[in-house]
């Protein structure tokens, strides 16, 4: 394998089909509702990252205090030869993972971004040349096709991102993980974990309102790839702590009774003073449930590690032995 390598495994309008289609089902279906993954274009991306330096969003520097301390206890654990990562982006929390796995020689990052591949690519190969790099462009929820590497393989799922999807979807898609795992492969993932309602609404919903621009801004996508004329002053940004379900839900509440026309897909659509369009949701987890749902998929929890302050973990899992 050459230093780098990239491979694309979606059609070239594969997103802005994905678009199409979920704004079409989100908005004619009831409650309504928008996929969290349409926040994140360039000015989605910003504020996320804008986000993740705030005093109230803890769950960025936590899991970097476990990645920083316990690296060295993952790598050894895992004893990985290719690190594969579900939804890379920039892989900046990458590098505490490399610097501290003296096997490791190859590196699969999975995105949909092309761009934020090809930019994590060349940053991680001027600190590690020695490392292969195949990028793949590919939609982590949906069936992957990974390149041959050596194993051990260590298959990692950070930043908690496993909460945005819902029970079935989390179901589906850890049991797709399995199927990525051969005898001696592991899989690493991070979860943000149960606390009180006040730390986790204000991580949701933070006093400078960033959170609530990152929330609008998937209005303002929808306004620009599909015509829609999405007010966005119109509506107002909502954090609630469902505790039945133990999730985080953002929500943009319309402060008026309004019609938005999205003429991509000549549909108009009607919400009610009040009506409130559900645009995130993002689960919180206990390690008994952490345990449950892997055991669920065929997994078996094998390392757990957590932050000094317990807000966050990540875990490990592997093929149970016959």
């Amino acid at each position: 394998m050459s230093p780098y390598a990239l491979t694309r495994t979606l059609p070239e309008d594969a997103t802005g089909a994905a678009l199409r289609s979920d704004v079409l089902a989100g908005l004619t279906g009831s409650p309504k509702t928008l996929p969290p993954k349409w926040f994140y274009d360039a000015r989605g991306s910003e504020l996320f990252d804008e986000i993740t330096t705030l005093p109230e969003y803890y769950p960025t520097r936590a899991e970097r205090e476990i990645l920083v301390a316990r690296a060295a206890e993952i790598a050894a654990a895992t004893g990985a030869r290719t690190l594969i990562e579900l939804g890379s982006g920039s892989s900046d929390k990458t590098r505490h993972l490399l610097a501290e796995f003296p096997e490791l020689t190859h590196y699969v990052p999975v995105d949909v971004s092309e761009s934020a591949l090809r930019g994590a690519a060349r940053t991680l190969l001027a600190e590690h040349p020695a490392l292969a790099v195949h990028a793949l462009v590919a939609d982590f929820t949906r069936a992957l096709e990974l390149p041959p590497t050596p194993g051990p393989r260590l298959v990692a799922f950070l930043g908690g991102t496993i909460g945005n999807l819902l029970p079935e979807e989390r179901a589906a898609f850890l049991t797709a993980v399995r199927g990525l795992l051969s005898p001696g492969d592991s899989f690493l993932l991070g979860t943000d974990l149960v606390k009180d309602e006040a730390t986790l609404v204000a991580a949701y919903d933070d006093a400078a309102g960033v959170t609530a621009a990152f929330d609008k801004n998937v209005l303002a996508v929808v306004n620009r790839e599909l015509g829609a004329d999405f007010d966005l002053g119109a509506f107002e940004h909502v954090a609630v702590w469902n505790a039945g379900r133990e999730w985080i839900e953002m929500r943009l509440r319309s402060t008026v009774a309004q019609t938005v026309k999205i003429p991509a897909l000549d549909l108009a659509v009607t919400f009610a003073a009040g009506e409130e369009l559900r645009t995130e949701v993002s689960a919180k987890f206990r390690r008994e449930g952490v345990q449950a749902e892997l055991a669920a998929s065929g997994l078996e929890l094998t390392g757990w590690w957590a932050d000094a302050a317990g807000r966050f973990a990540l875990s490990s899992s592997s093929v149970p032995t016959p």
